[in-house]
């Protein structure tokens, strides 16, 4: 988020001792902020999110603040802050979609291999800048011109730590790779996603057929304000349906709290599919807008109901509505591949920028074989399996 004016250096990071000196500023984005990040600061990430275990921090450059975690270890935590876990743990999950035994036993193998020596170089010993926990950080357009002060001082705050910039994706995020690419950065590919533009004629057809789904199954679109906290377990069990038991135990186990949090406070924009004849709830989204730019860390929905019935058709359909409506560009993160390039969505591919220059050849090594084997390889079989 971005600052009105402060009279306090300008760059500074904060903790949990501190935070009652970052400087919010008197708007409804300040607000929303402090809403936010105050809290976490206050009882720790693991509230919000069951898998995750991380020291929290607030940085601020210039009229721009960013939350910041930071860890040694925890090779157990999700992929959203465990640089381990999103590269070798959740990607050896994911090697079925090739549906190539061969080339999935050669890679798994390949992969047990890499994360030997990942944790021999203590990978996940980061600093992670403007990382949300949630799938997708968004960014701010513009590169506080104070990055390069910024990045000192947390090298001499976290000698130790390699700094990471996750979600980086170049249509979106150009200004951020190239000031990053002069601070000496790497880019690790870290996933193929998608943003939807404009349909042609058949995606404009099957996003008027998802729509009409909603009205022959009897769903009414209920926005957050129409909800209130006796749903909240409702929703997260919906959430923890699709991502958690359908999908994986790598992605973010959001709680109550975090739910609760998104409803009552606003962090969240949150819509639910409320069954007319039932009054029950089977579906949700949750999402949040930076400059223009939208993206859905909360999607899910009752997956014991019949495939036929169209939930996840009609979540989308509600979703690029919202976009629509608002003018907002539509980050629709990764998964779903080809519902998604049928209905408009282009593909790109997401970057994490690695600073590790600072710190001695060992623990630079695993990242620099990392680096070289995914955007030679990696990004091909990305591009090709469409994943």
């Amino acid at each position: 988020m971005r600052l009105e004016c402060s009279q306090a250096p300008m760059a500074e990071l904060y903790d949990c001792e501190t935070s009652h000196r970052i400087p919010f500023p008197d708007t409804s984005e300040g607000r929303r902020a402090a809403e936010l990040l105050l809290p976490w600061l206050e009882h720790s990430a693991t509230r919000y999110v069951a898998n995750v275990t991380t020291s929290l921090y607030v940085l601020r450059l210039g009229d721009m603040l960013f939350p910041v975690t930071v860890n040694v270890n925890e090779y157990e935590n999700s992929y959203v802050c465990s640089p381990f876990t999103h590269y070798i743990t959740y990607a050896k999950e994911e090697l079925y979609k090739l549906n190539h035994p061969l080339l999935e036993s050669l890679l798994g193998r390949l992969l047990d291999g890499i994360g030997c020596l990942l944790k021999a170089g203590r990978m996940n010993q980061t600093v992670q800048v403007n990382n949300g926990l949630l799938s997708t950080n968004l960014y701010l357009k513009q590169v506080p011109a104070q990055l390069s002060e910024g990045l000192r001082m947390l090298q001499a705050a976290f000698p130790g730590h390699t700094i990471l910039f996750r979600s980086l994706v170049p249509s979106l995020n150009a200004d951020w790779i190239d000031a990053l690419r002069l601070e000496g950065s790497r880019f690790v590919p870290s996933r193929q996603v998608y943003l939807y533009a404009a349909p042609n004629a058949k995606a404009r057809w099957l996003i008027k057929r998802d729509r009409q789904l909603l009205s022959k199954n009897g769903y009414d679109v209920i926005a957050g304000d129409k909800l209130d906290v006796a749903d909240i377990p409702r929703l997260k069990a919906l959430y923890d349906l699709l991502y958690l038991e359908k999908h994986s135990r790598c992605n973010p186990w959001f709680t109550e709290a975090f739910f609760s949090q998104a409803l009552l406070s606003g962090t969240l924009s949150i819509y639910a599919l409320r069954h007319a004849a039932t009054g029950r709830l089977d579906a949700v989204l949750g999402f949040y807008v930076k400059e223009g730019v939208m993206t859905t860390p909360v999607f899910g929905y009752d997956t014991s109901l019949p495939r036929e019935l169209g939930l996840y058709r009609m979540l989308s359909a509600v979703l690029i509505s919202l976009s629509e409506q608002n003018g907002w560009r539509l980050h629709e993160s990764s998964g779903a591949p080809e519902f998604k390039r049928n209905r408009g969505a282009v593909p790109d591919i997401e970057y994490s920028a690695v600073l590790d220059a600072h710190l001695p050849w060992t623990r630079r090594l695993g990242w620099y074989v990392l680096d070289r084997l995914l955007n030679r390889i990696g990004v091909p079989l990305m591009r090709k399996w469409k994943l």
